[in-house]
């Protein structure tokens, strides 16, 4: 299911937590981000020109903490939850950055960025593997699909953003 653009679909408290969390590695007020019901408001102009990243991850939670930690870096945030759904989100839509898990069912994240870099608008689009799986193969290996980066969970909220910063500039 596709969230609407800039929104995380079924936020929950741990989602919340998450991003308490986070405020707290990028140096805000964890106090203020835990009691605000409402962290992320639209802003009509700047909504339409923050960047847009894509979020994959067959795990509900997971994917809601990385669009958050996202949408806190001031990105508009798309969340799937697998990898056919992240293709079709990226054939109708173009996106700054993908963030994707590995182990999906059906679709893994390695055929997901093969199948990503082979679309017309995606062939230097940052790609960023986030997953479980921490052997040195499946690093070399998302690389050869497509990625251009490996981050294993759990992930330094901090790390992530500095990531997805260094691979747009």
């Amino acid at each position: 299911m596709l969230a609407a653009p800039g929104t995380v679909a079924g936020a929950n408290a741990a989602a919340r937590a998450v991003f308490a969390a986070s405020r707290l590695a990028f140096g805000g007020d964890a106090q203020q981000a835990s009691n605000d019901p409402a962290p992320f408001k639209e802003e009509s102009q700047a909504a339409k020109n923050r960047p847009r990243a894509l979020v994959v991850d067959d795990a509900p939670d997971v994917t809601e903490m990385l669009a958050i930690l996202l949408q806190y870096a001031g990105y508009e945030v798309v969340t799937v939850y697998s990898g056919p759904q992240a293709l079709s989100a990226a054939r109708s839509e173009l996106f700054d950055v993908v963030v994707s898990d590995i182990g999906m069912p059906g679709m893994n994240g390695y055929e997901l960025a093969e199948a990503v870099r082979a679309l017309p608008d995606y062939q230097s689009t940052p790609m960023i593997a986030v997953t479980g799986f921490t052997m040195y193969e499946d690093r070399e290996r998302a690389l050869r699909s497509g990625f251009n980066a490996f981050l294993t969970k759990p992930i330094n909220p901090r790390d992530l953003i500095n990531l997805v910063e260094r691979l747009r500039s």
